[in-house]
């Protein structure tokens, strides 16, 4: 319940979603494919229209020596 939120009307949704990135990685690339997938999932799976999914980098993690 942390890493998501989400507001629901009669038709739409708005979600946010805090993330964790690994040291390294293109954080656009990553947002950008959290966000396609979110969407596709969420509209396929309850028909709700969703306006936005906000992404939030919530830290990077970095590697273990």
């Amino acid at each position: 319940s942390k890493g998501i939120k989400v507001d629901v009307t009669e038709k739409q949704a708005k979600i946010d979603v805090n993330i964790i990135v690994e040291y390294g990685v293109r954080i656009p690339d990553v947002a950008f494919s959290i966000q396609n997938s979110v969407k596709s999932q969420v509209e396929t799976m309850t028909g709700l229209n969703v306006e936005s999914v906000n992404i939030r980098i919530a830290g990077v993690n970095l590697e273990d020596e």
